[in-house]
């Protein structure tokens, strides 16, 4: 499995509610993206979450924005006015990664009475605690309402492990408490449900074969030691090992809606 690759053309806008910056592109399939810059302060590892979180959100059967390669030429964003967001786009020459954009999107709310099934929130609860996704809470949803479905985004602080590889190997393990500040939790009452679709749904396979997704130039440097393919097996490793002890984040989420209640 390959992500498609499209070619920036425009700069629309920045959004700036996002720490990295991201911006709405126009690309030359006549599509506008949501896209996130690999030379913004998170760096490419932002990128490979996005990839591997969205994409394995996406075979569970979440509402996923389709994700896509979008490739920025060096001297695109050049008359750019705004000096920051000249120099991120020079810095961010390459590969970038883009989500298909949402127009008239809004933000799940439920101060505002939006409501999210049992099926649909406990599955999302399930995989926010596989993929370590530490931003799903009341302050920062990454939830949109578009065309009658709940749609799940910006998962680029999922997999916070590839961020300390010497540690890396506890987090398999992890509970994930924090899974008890997930904006669905309460809703989330199937997590039976949940883990038996995530493990017919996800498998070494198929896991392999979304690592494989995220470009080579994200996942090695001069500094690392590893070749890109040992990087992507530990990737791959981990996720497996991880889904074989769902049991574990699966108990702290069931543990956690017995004290919300």
């Amino acid at each position: 499995m390959d992500l498609r690759c499209v070619n920036a053309v425009r700069y629309v806008a920045p959004l700036r509610e996002g720490g990295s910056l991201p911006a709405i592109v126009e690309a030359d399939d006549g599509a506008m993206y949501v896209v996130k810059f690999r030379g913004a302060g998170q760096g490419p590892l932002a990128l490979v979450a996005e990839v591997v979180a969205g994409e394995i959100g996406r075979s569970l059967g979440l509402r996923v924005p389709e994700i896509v390669l979008v490739a920025i030429d060096p001297v695109f964003g050049r008359s750019e006015p705004d000096s920051e967001i000249r120099h991120l786009l020079k810095a961010s020459a390459g590969l970038n990664v883009g989500l298909k954009y949402l127009p008239g999107a809004t933000t799940f709310d439920p101060a505002a009475g939006d409501v999210a099934g049992s099926e649909e929130a406990s599955l999302t609860v399930w995989f926010d605690a596989y993929v370590l996704n530490v931003d799903r809470t009341a302050r920062n949803a990454n939830l949109m309402l578009w065309e009658g479905g709940l749609w799940a985004i910006d998962h680029g602080a999922s997999l916070y492990f590839h961020h300390n590889w010497a540690g890396a190997q506890n987090k398999a393990a992890s509970r994930f408490e924090m899974i008890r500040q997930h904006i669905l939790l309460g809703s989330a009452d199937d997590v039976s449900q949940a883990s038996k679709r995530g493990h017919e749904r996800l498998g070494a396979d198929r896991l392999k074969a979304i690592v494989e997704m995220v470009p080579e130039a994200w996942l090695g440097s001069e500094a690392d030691p590893l070749t890109v393919a040992q990087r992507r097996s530990l990737y791959a490793d981990l996720l497996v090992e991880r889904l074989e002890q769902s049991k574990l984040f699966e108990e702290e989420i069931r543990d956690a809606r017995a004290d919300h209640v």
